[in-house]
């Protein structure tokens, strides 16, 4: 199953895009049991960044709010499973608030936002969950005002510029569209970049599997002239900047940035420790060295080229 990829690849996604507005945090670990919840955003207030840039996303994002993003329609087990984390999260925040003696107004209380690809009549109906009056936005829906939780059904979005950002994370037609979409945008667009880094290194990880739906076969297919394209660019950067041996050096710059990208998606960073097996890893196939990243621990993959 590819679903954890494309769950990683959604906070990751998250993460990118808020990340200029405040401190974001993916896998959060909550207290009350070993819980985590995918994204969790907290709003830099001395920050004068404007976050219209990212649509319906930067407008529910809040002052502080908890993501849940979901491959697959979301079940009411999972849904429960949000709340419970989301109110741990809560309750945690109101006895820091408690014993700093300073009361947390009802409007500053984290909110909670599922987001899932489809969800049905009747599972909103379960849950109380009506069509958000005050956003008023098709596809998207607070549950009972005391909850403090809201849900976005991303295939119901209205297809324009200020829902683009949240279907990207939808699947199959939608996705594949929002794909499209991003391409183009204007190349000053504050989030295009980062975005387009997100899906070539999403396609590189579901190119090696073996396990793919026909979602994300089709996704391979729509992201590869992108692909191309980014390694013609790189090709065409190398020949600009005078390097000696013209198209190969080219490519192999456009190796170095896809997996300098890959390090990044997997371990966070770019280290000294991790730039260094870089010139490894380009002299590997592409499948071997894919697999190297996705598969080993950062402990495993550095001891891997410890004595190159």
């Amino acid at each position: 199953m590819t679903r954890f990829i494309h769950d990683q690849f959604a906070k990751q996604y998250l993460e990118e895009l808020l990340s200029p507005f405040g401190t974001v945090e993916t896998g959060k670990t909550i207290a009350a049991e070993v819980q985590e919840v995918d994204v969790l955003f907290i709003a830099n207030p001395e920050s004068n960044r404007d976050r219209s840039s990212l649509g319906l996303l930067g407008q529910i994002a809040g002052n502080q709010s908890i993501f849940e993003p979901f491959r697959n329609a979301v079940q009411p087990k999972q849904i429960r499973s949000c709340l419970a984390k989301l109110y741990a999260i809560q309750s945690n925040e109101e006895r820091k608030a408690n014993r700093e003696n300073t009361p947390l107004p009802e409007e500053e209380v984290i909110t909670g936002w599922i987001l899932t690809p489809t969800a049905s009549t009747s599972l909103l109906d379960y849950f109380g969950a009506t069509e958000d009056p005050i956003i008023g936005v098709k596809g998207v829906y607070s549950f009972p005002r005391g909850f403090k939780m809201g849900l976005i059904a991303i295939h119901q979005l209205p297809v324009n510029p200020e829902t683009l950002s949240l279907r990207l994370l939808g699947k199959g037609r939608v996705q594949q569209q929002a794909v499209n979409e991003i391409q183009g945008l204007p190349d000053d667009n504050p989030w295009k970049l980062a975005a387009l880094e997100l899906l070539y290194n999403l396609r590189t990880i579901l190119e090696v599997r073996q396990d793919l739906e026909p979602d994300d076969q089709e996704l391979i297919m729509e992201l590869s002239p992108l692909y191309l394209q980014r390694l013609e660019d790189a090709t065409q950067r190398g020949i600009q900047q005078g390097l000696e041996q013209g198209v190969q050096q080219g490519n192999q710059q456009g190796q170095r940035l896809m997996i300098e990208s890959m390090l990044q998606v997997k371990f966070g960073e770019v280290d000294a420790e991790l730039a260094q097996i870089i010139d490894g890893l380009i002299e590997l196939p592409a499948l071997e060295r894919t697999q190297l990243i996705m598969q080993l621990s950062r402990d495993e993959i550095l001891a891997r080229f410890a004595n190159n």
